[in-house]
């Protein structure tokens, strides 16, 4: 036995070389074939095995005798008594197991992996290997089992891929355990085996991994649907031990998600694909049973992913395309989930949701004594919950219906999830603008959150060309434009509370543009075109992000709201959401806060504009000092770094020519606080400069944070990207053909100069 060890222990290091086998390919058999019975392996003892390898060993083959090593392992020291056998049986499972790694590794010798090949298809022909292998995984040893399981599963891809005709034991072996559920290990390493071969499919680079997965699937199409339903159906509180339950369901879970990609990826058309989509209220079912925190995450997390068509793509081999081709089946059922979410929602599915719980973290979710436990919310379900709702609103939307349904079914369904969020958003919302949630729920996934941003404006822009085809009075056009703020989906102030998040900073808005792990091209393209159309609501949602900030910080709120109270008597004042129609309306909100109060307002207001002015200016000259890129001559880095300090010192000058103005200016209105906003708001308009985005036209009757404000910084924002995006494709770094957003970000330019040039 000791002999037949060493021979299968120097096997083992040469596979792992992928080092070339010089012997016979059927010498390696008598090595590799398990050396037990096709029946229970607990009941195989020890010693029948062991004079089952003795035999071996005096009848191996003299051509693979191999060389004993000078130093023997210390594994060779053990006794090989009780555990010899185990020991032996674990090492040809690992043979075999590498064996197979490096038959499907590219990195392995072509002559090499041709030997492995041919021995691997001779040991699946002479030894039945498949139902010793099926039997082996019933052990009640885990490593034992798992190993089995394992190399049972690399055998079966290794089939499919040399279309070698699977074997029927197998087959009908999880036909019978998943033909309904039972509370067995059984049924977890069915479930195991299957993800696992599904998995190796996804991540081949053949070009019939399609024809493959049909094969594979074809034998279990109707056993899925049967489990399905027997699953779900288990009432969790009647079981004693949750333990196995818990493991089905997770296993199933990956199992499901990987039949739901293969149809989106694949393009595959089976009944098991459509599970979830035909009853969606298994799954939902199970958010409601008294179980762990973790399952519920885990099974909203997949819902979303479903309803983002997500599913699998970290399987998926290179970049997985924006555009996919129309799939109508797939649709159909998207807008079946999207439903049923709804539906869900309808019944109280939020208030279910175990939002509160222990941190997850890398080291577990128990606290250690004498450290802190920080409450909070799990930040994973809001983000979730919220994706979950927009997404299945936009869904339905997008599938017919009227203007006013879908009015009254964003605010039903908007209002819940408001309500639903408020508690767990600290500090709370502001009420004066909701549009906030989104920045501050999705503040730490960036791809959430776009794809998030993205759907908002979907549901927008759907709206739009459903209420312009119905609606063309003004005043419904207001009524229409304070709902989307009402309801916290305007795509205006959704992307300015994104860009005071980072700060403004061109370039996080560059590695998103480059990055392939978010939809913020596809968002920021198809918002730019929103821009160039919308401009004027754009303005004046900037200007009242402007006032309201102001208003903010010098703590003015009770001297208007007494004002209020004070005309309320009289007249009806229109509130800040209500206004925002036009340049004009922001003007009215402009004057009616500025004469609540005078001059604390104004104060306010030119404080604030000159700390954006120094933001803006003069944090610019140190963000673009910063090369983007590798420079292949320092003439080209000396080249541009003169252009920034040209560009630096125009702005720095334009900068102090303001900040002096506004002194002047803020003098002034201390003895005249007759002068109203606007009249002082000309006085600060900078001169004209050279800059590429002019900032100093005076247009009219627009208040001071036209100039300087949120407008200004945005617009610079896109002037920087627009800058550094040029760079790159000039020195040929930039990972696609930027053209066309470029000319967009400078047909913003235009626009933006052009509502600044004075009639």
């Amino acid at each position: 036995m000791k002999a037949f060890f060493e021979v299968l222990e120097q096997l083992y290091r040469k596979v792992l070389l992928g080092a070339t086998l010089e012997n016979d390919s059927h010498d390696y058999i008598f090595y590799l074939n398990p050396a037990f019975s096709d029946q229970d392996c607990s009941t195989t003892t020890s010693s029948d095995c062991s004079n089952i390898l003795d035999v071996q060993g005096k009848h191996q083959p003299s051509s693979v005798n191999l060389a004993t090593p000078s130093v023997a392992p210390v594994c060779l020291q053990r006794h090989f008594q009780m555990n010899s056998t185990r020991e032996i049986m674990l090492l040809q499972l690992t043979v075999i197991k590498v064996m197979m790694t490096r038959i499907l590794s590219v990195e392995t010798e072509l002559h090499a992996k041709e030997k492995y090949r041919d021995i691997v298809k001779i040991l699946l022909k002479s030894s039945d290997i498949d139902s010793k292998l099926t039997c082996m995984f019933q052990n009640s040893d885990k490593l034992l089992s798992h190993m089995a399981a394992k190399c049972l599963a690399l055998l079966l891809y290794f089939q499919l891929k040399e279309k070698i005709t699977l074997s029927n034991s197998w087959i009908s072996f999880c036909q019978k355990n998943l033909s309904e559920y039972c509370e067995s290990d059984k049924v977890v390493h069915c479930l195991w085996m299957l993800t696992f071969v599904i998995k190796e499919i996804f991540k081949d680079t053949c070009s019939q991994k399609t024809e493959i997965l049909k094969q594979f699937l074809t034998p279990f199409d109707t056993i899925f649907e049967v489990f399905y339903n027997s699953l779900f159906s288990q009432h969790f509180e009647n079981h004693q031990d949750t333990s196995k339950l818990i493991n089905s369901l997770i296993c199933f879970l990956e199992l499901l998600e990987l039949l739901i990609a293969s149809r989106i990826h694949l393009k595959l058309h089976f009944t098991c694909q459509r599970m979830l989509f035909l009853k969606p209220s298994c799954v939902f079912d199970v958010i409601t049973w008294p179980i762990q925190a973790f399952v519920k995450r885990k099974f909203i997390i997949f819902i979303k992913k479903c309803l983002l068509c997500k599913v699998g793509e970290d399987l998926c081999r290179g970049s997985v395309p924006t555009f996919m081709a129309p799939d109508h089946p797939l649709d159909v059922d998207l807008l079946a989930l999207a439903d049923a979410v709804l539906q869900a929602v309808d019944l109280g599915f939020l208030r279910t949701l175990s939002v509160y719980g222990k941190p997850s973290c890398f080291g577990g979710d128990e606290v250690q004594p004498g450290c802190e436990c920080v409450p909070g919310p799990d930040h994973v379900i809001l983000r979730a919950a919220s994706l979950l709702i927009i997404r299945s609103l936009e869904i339905k939307f997008q599938n017919g219906a009227s203007a006013n349904e879908m009015k009254v079914d964003l605010q039903r369904f908007m209002s819940e999830l408001l309500t639903f969020l408020k508690p767990h958003l600290q500090p709370s919302l502001r009420s004066h603008n909701l549009c906030e949630w989104l920045s501050r729920v999705f503040i730490e996934q960036d791809d959430d959150m776009l794809e998030a941003a993205k759907t908002a404006m979907g549901i927008y822009l759907k709206l739009t060309r459903e209420c312009e085809a119905t609606e063309s009075l003004t005043q419904e056009k207001e009524m229409w434009n304070h709902h989307t703020h009402e309801n916290g989906y305007n795509p205006h102030c959704i992307f300015l509370f994104l860009l005071k998040n980072i700060g403004f900073d061109s370039t996080v808005l560059l590695d998103f543009l480059i990055s392939s792990e978010t939809c913020f091209l596809e968002y920021f393209v198809r918002y730019l075109k929103l821009l160039q159309k919308d401009w004027d609501n754009f303005f004046s949602i900037c200007k009242y992000f402007d006032i309201t900030e102001s208003k903010d910080n010098v703590n003015i709120c009770c001297c208007i709201s007494s004002l209020v109270q004070d005309r309320s008597s009289n007249q009806t004042e229109p509130s800040p959401l209500a206004v925002l129609g036009n340049h004009r309306d922001a003007h009215a909100w402009v004057s009616w806060a500025s004469e609540a109060s005078s001059e604390p307002l104004n104060h306010a207001v030119m404080s604030e504009e000159a700390q954006a002015t120094l933001q803006a200016n003069s944090l610019s000259p140190q963000r673009t000092s910063q090369s983007l890129v590798d420079y292949e001559t320092s003439d080209d880095s000396e080249e541009e770094s003169t252009d920034q300090h040209l560009a630096n010192s125009r702005l720095t000058s334009l900068h102090q020519e303001a900040m002096k103005k506004i002194q002047d200016t803020v003098g002034t209105s201390r003895d005249k606080k007759e002068l109203s906003l606007e009249s002082q708001s000309r006085s600060l308009v900078p001169k004209e400069s050279n800059t590429p985005f002019s900032v100093d036209c005076d247009i009219g009757p627009n208040n001071i944070a036209s100039k300087v404000g949120i407008s200004y910084r945005t617009v610079k924002c896109f002037e920087e990207l627009q800058g550094a995006i040029y760079r790159l494709q000039k020195k040929n770094l930039f990972p696609y053909n930027p053209t066309a957003l470029l000319k967009l970000l400078k047909h913003i330019e235009t626009i933006y100069n052009r509502s600044m040039t004075p009639l």
